[in-house]
């Protein structure tokens, strides 16, 4: 059964390459969604898949790449239209910051 997760994650993040790892760890899993960059310093990520592997991914943000700080990861269920902000024609996009 697939489910839709809105991430967000806090803590040094961004500058680090958190946004790219992400993508590269969710499109590795076979997840769709995306990512982006907050103002307000965060990374916020939507993820669409299989529960256990929508888990196993959330369980991988709250490490991140080696050269972040992950303080926390707050995800919530999420509706498909989330889905539709991704860019056209990709599984999983890397979007601008908002």
């Amino acid at each position: 059964m697939a489910v839709v997760t809105h991430v967000s994650i806090r803590g040094r993040v961004q500058g680090v390459g958190y946004r790219a790892w992400t993508a590269d760890e969710a499109r590795r899993r076979g997840l769709e969604g995306w990512v982006r960059n907050r103002r307000d310093g965060s990374v916020e990520a939507v993820f669409a898949g299989a529960e256990n592997i929508v888990a196993d991914m959330l369980a991988a943000c709250r490490l991140g790449p080696s050269s972040a700080r992950v303080d926390a990861v707050d995800a919530s269920r999420a509706s498909d239209e989330l889905l539709n902000l991704r860019a056209a024609g990709e599984h999983f996009s890397l979007l601008p910051t908002l």
